[in-house]
């Protein structure tokens, strides 16, 4: 029982880490006696492909005993917002709608997404993130746009529109 534990153990910890982010910080939300508080973490990461750009979610992480077992599905919610940090570039082709970022939020079916746009009319980068689990019949969204100056980025002709 005590290897079932720990190979359970091992695994979520595995699907828990978010690929290329840096934990900021966590607030908890609510006091569990038994495992981890629930709380809702910020993490940061920079777009692989887009220099000059970071963005910062902040999610839900469910808490007690299933959640510090890895066990739990966190909440559907988040919210994002991305910034310049310098001069923004295209460094490398990308498609609408790729995925930036993502992170599992259950043990098996669902993630919290970050995917890419170009709105080229407006020279703006758009950032969305959403569960890819339905909940209450949709899916729960928020998104952060990041201006691009024409005069440093004019590489728009990487983006397969």
């Amino acid at each position: 029982m005590r290897l079932f534990t720990l190979c359970l153990l091992s695994f979520g910890s595995l699907l828990a880490n978010a690929q290329d982010a840096e934990r900021i910080g966590e607030v908890s939300t609510e006091f569990k006696l038994v495992g981890p508080n629930h709380k809702i973490i910020i993490e940061a990461f920079e777009d692989p492909k887009i220099s000059g750009v970071t963005c910062y979610l902040s999610r839900p992480k469910t808490g007690g005993l299933s959640g510090g077992l890895g066990l739990a599905e966190d909440r559907a919610y988040a919210s994002i917002s991305c910034t310049r940090v310098g001069p923004v570039k295209i460094n490398q082709p990308f498609s609408p709608g790729e995925i930036v970022f993502d992170v599992k939020t259950s043990l098996i079916f669902k993630e919290q997404r970050v995917v890419r746009f170009l709105d080229k009319t407006h020279n703006t980068l758009i950032y969305l993130t959403y569960s890819t689990r339905v909940v209450d019949g949709s899916y729960k969204s928020a998104i952060s746009v990041v201006p691009m100056d024409p005069s440093i980025s004019g590489s728009t002709e990487n983006v397969n529109q």
